[in-house]
């Protein structure tokens, strides 16, 4: 992938390793566009970067999705760069009451929304890249997210697939595989121990540099390199077994 000179849309670029990638990728000399539900979070980053464009769109929703590909098609129809960033995570047990509504929202967000995506705008002929950012937990699971944990295992599935399905299309798939980094994601505080945005993304442009196709950070390349007993031990060392 060239690092400059691309049209990018990032799904959820306001905040988090979202606003990361957005940041970073401004820097290196590209036209970004960047959507999200809160109108408000998306002026944020407007303030700070004039450059940047900027969309309200609900992934959740799948008019909302179609729409916003129409927009693209009308307005950026040379956007060359997909990034399905945009992921929910809720902190739910089984046994809530409302577990399975939480269930559904998330994966409406972390599965239906990037794949309606993908089918959609690989229809540009432009495109040349789509970069899928999963999660270490994709490789074993953290029980207090259990359906975020499983949307990750489910989109890294689907990108390895995809890599091999969009190879006569010469469309590159990039897997971004975060650890837990220190973000609200999941909720206000609750990954504030966790290795900064910041230097996850320097980490992740350097391995983009060096060609890489599965992109991973501190305990994400361990769980990458894991063996299933290895897995497996991680699993029930994290939950007390």
């Amino acid at each position: 992938m060239n690092l400059s000179n691309n049209k990018i849309l990032i799904t959820g670029g306001a905040t988090g390793i979202g606003l990361g990638f957005t940041e970073r990728f401004i820097q290196e000399n590209n036209t970004v566009i960047i959507i999200g539900r809160r109108e408000s979070a998306l002026e944020e980053v407007k303030a700070k970067f004039p450059t940047v464009i900027t969309k309200v769109c609900d992934l959740a929703v799948e008019a909302e999705r179609v729409a916003l590909y129409d927009w693209i098609t009308d307005n950026h129809s040379d956007l060359n760069v997909l990034v399905n960033n945009a992921g929910i995570q809720k902190w739910v047990s089984v046994n809530d009451p409302g577990f399975y509504k939480s269930a559904k929202e998330e994966i409406a967000t972390n599965i239906e929304a990037p794949i309606h995506l993908t089918s959609l705008f690989i229809q540009l002929k432009s495109l040349t890249t789509v970069m899928n950012v999963t999660s270490g937990l994709a490789f074993s699971p953290f029980a207090k997210v259990p359906v975020y944990s499983a949307t990750k295992a489910f989109f890294r599935s689907f990108s390895i697939s995809l890599r091999h399905l969009l190879k006569e299309k010469n469309i590159e798939v990039i897997e971004i595989i975060p650890p837990a980094l220190n973000t609200d994601l999941g909720g206000v505080g609750l990954h504030d121990a966790h290795p900064s945005v910041s230097d996850f993304i320097v980490s992740i442009f350097e391995q983009l540099k060096d060609g890489k196709n599965e992109l991973t950070f501190g305990t994400s390349e361990t769980r990458l390199n894991a063996s299933v007993p290895e897995l497996k031990a991680s699993f029930e060392a994290l939950h007390g077994n």
